[in-house]
């Protein structure tokens, strides 16, 4: 056994009294497995592992944690230093956050080889190059020498996976590290791990609330909620027959590529506050089939199978599959036979650019979109799917007017946008609205939500001063807030209910697009249902009208009519939502698809067909 964690416990001491993060939680990791740790926010998962390895700042911490012979929870500074990168690597989820941005990549690899090991300058580079080839880095004899913002998000994240793997370590531990990631970039990375780990012998802790990339990559699960296991077992065992309700509504929560239209089944509340105890199970107050029982004591772990135990008081027959009711599809009208409330017409955006050439820096020119035409049927909604540089959020940029073109034209209800005058233009602006990604960077943090959600009023003169804040906390009751926290700042709120601000302020205005550019990208599985089940209502309520943007296939799939699949600038393949997921015609949309993760528990296998362990 390479990992024991018995009883870890770790607590914080905060202005408001003692947040208690993680709760007296055991498990153990043998060498080249890897485990799974699933769970929302705030579930203790990243908090665990940050502790064990002296990681987080200000913690307390008890309990044990066993690694190759020694409890890392007893050791000093130097000691942690001299396990971490030889011993243990870790993965972080931001890969520009993490990689220092003054300092070229191969110096942050060299600078952690040359910590444990004493090697010469000519060895050491040898020995960097030969980690960045193994990682996937293209040229890296040249890449050595670059800087993080030189490499796009999926190569940065190879240069973390070489950073961590630099040293051989027999445990990396992985946080979130596909998150936002494309879908055919993330296959690539779990693809590259999981030979690394094949050729090592490695060991790996996945921490993720992607569920998909548990299915592809765990042999193991763990579930966490609230700061404690609620459910643990093998991979098979805990996604096709879950038996918590948590990991159950979890798995509702998840749509799936290639299935029929279902309702997702959110989690309602949200999860307790750390900082109150809780005297009985933490999901209690979520949960559909509480007891009596579970309000009083947490409920202890118990056999539900020969591998799989759950700490619920439902019986063990509980442990069923998820199975999720089907709705019957809107039936999609033909765009030539509906309504057009926008059109893109040849469009092409192109900026200038700079690259580093003989006699100094010359300048070359970016193509981001070329030549892209798409109709957009009023009340519907176009999916637009792609990798990263692909031209998604350049476009939508370029649809709310955001951009001007370099050539082409942008119609909205049959008028040229790039022609409206300064006061036509501001009047676009109540028409055309913005969801963006993140939650937090979206929103002023010094601002109260009122405030924040009012700006679009204000700005329009669209209500009396008398009526605005009766029109926000209309709009905050809209999209599931309460009214009452009218006067709260966005820290006070949790992911989900952050871009629920973001959703109330694009609707301030009645507009008739809405333009939602990877509006769930950064929120839990279970959140997310929540955000795609009141876009949906509101979208019928409303008649609103969305160009929706995601790297996630399955949530496209689930909310779009109609889908247009861009690779470099280009539309490669446009249809409805039935035609292009089940009978693509492009090698590329095949090649999305088939990399888009499933909840399928069938043993993973490596790109020659093998399985990747047995």
């Amino acid at each position: 056994m390479l990992l024991k964690v018995e009883d870890l416990d770790v607590s914080f001491d905060t202005g408001d009294g003692r947040l208690h993060a993680v709760r007296g939680i055991s498990f153990d990791l043998d060498e080249g497995e890897t485990l799974g740790v699933v769970g929302e926010s705030g579930s203790g998962k990243s908090v665990s592992t940050q502790a064990m390895v002296g990681l987080s700042s200000g913690a307390i911490v008890s309990g044990r944690a066993i690694f190759d012979g020694r409890d890392l929870l007893t050791m000093n500074d130097d000691d942690l230093r001299a396990v971490r990168g030889r011993g243990i690597g870790m993965v972080f989820q931001d890969p520009l956050s993490s990689l220092h941005p003054q300092f070229r990549v191969g110096a942050q690899i060299a600078e952690a080889i040359r910590v444990h090991e004493k090697t010469s300058p000519r060895l050491l580079r040898s020995r960097v190059i030969d980690v960045l080839g193994e990682v996937g880095i293209p040229h890296p004899e040249k890449r050595i020498d670059d800087f993080p913002h030189q490499f796009s998000g999926g190569m940065r994240q190879r240069v973390m996976i070489g950073l961590a793997l630099a040293l051989r370590p027999s445990l990396l531990i992985a946080d979130e590290p596909t998150t936002a990631l494309d879908v055919t970039v993330q296959a690539q990375l779990l693809e590259l791990m999981n030979s690394l780990q094949r050729e090592h012998g490695t060991a790996i802790l996945m921490i993720t609330h992607d569920l998909g990339v548990v299915a592809q990559v765990a042999d193991r699960v763990i579930t966490m909620y609230g700061g404690r296991i609620v459910e643990r077992g093998t991979r098979a065992d805990v996604l096709d027959h879950p038996h918590h309700p948590y990991t159950r509504g979890l798995l509702a929560s998840v749509p799936r590529v290639g299935s029929e239209r279902t309702v997702l089944q959110s989690i309602p509340g949200n999860p307790p506050s750390l900082l109150i105890e809780q005297p009985g199970c933490p999901f209690a107050a979520r949960c559909a089939l509480v007891h009596d029982a579970c309000l009083h004591g947490f409920p202890a772990e118990k056999p539900v199978s020969a591998g799989q135990r759950s700490a619920c008081v439902l019986p063990a027959s509980h442990a069923t599959p998820v199975v999720l009711p089907v709705v019957e599809a809107p039936p999609v009208v033909a765009a030539a036979e509906r309504d057009l409330l926008a059109r893109i017409e040849d469009v092409r955006i192109s900026f200038p650019g700079a690259r580093k050439g003989l006699l100094g820096l010359t300048s070359e020119t970016v193509v981001a979109v070329d030549g892209v035409t798409l109709d957009i049927p009023r009340g519907g909604t176009l999916g637009i799917v792609g990798e990263s540089g692909s031209g998604k959020s350049t476009l939508a940029r370029a649809l709310t007017g955001l951009i001007p073109l370099t050539g082409g034209r942008v119609e909205f209800e049959g008028r040229d946008i790039s022609r409206l005058s300064r006061t036509q233009r501001l009047a676009l602006r109540r028409d055309v609205q913005m969801v963006f990604q993140d939650p937090y960077g979206s929103l002023n943090q010094q601002r109260r939500v009122g405030s924040i959600i009012a700006d679009p009023l204000i700005i329009h003169s669209a209500v009396p001063s008398s009526g605005l804040r009766p029109r926000v906390q209309e709009l905050m009751e809209l999209v599931g807030l309460n009214p009452e926290h009218y006067n709260r700042f966005p820290a006070e709120f949790s992911g989900g209910q952050r871009q629920r601000i973001g959703i109330a302020r694009a609707l301030a205005l009645n507009p008739k697009l809405v333009v939602c550019d990877e509006p769930v990208s950064a929120l839990d599985v279970s959140i997310q249902a929540q955000i795609l089940n009141l876009l949906s209502a509101l979208q019928s309520e409303l008649g609103l009208t969305y160009v929706f943007i995601a790297h996630d296939l399955a949530v496209v799939e689930h909310i779009a009519d109609t889908v247009a699949v861009m690779h470099r600038g280009v539309v490669v393949e446009h249809g409805t939502v039935e035609e292009v997921y089940r009978s693509p015609r492009e090698e590329y949309t095949r090649a999305l698809l088939a990399a888009a993760p499933d909840l399928e528990t069938t043993p993973a296998r490596t790109n020659d067909g093998r399985e990747r362990r047995a």
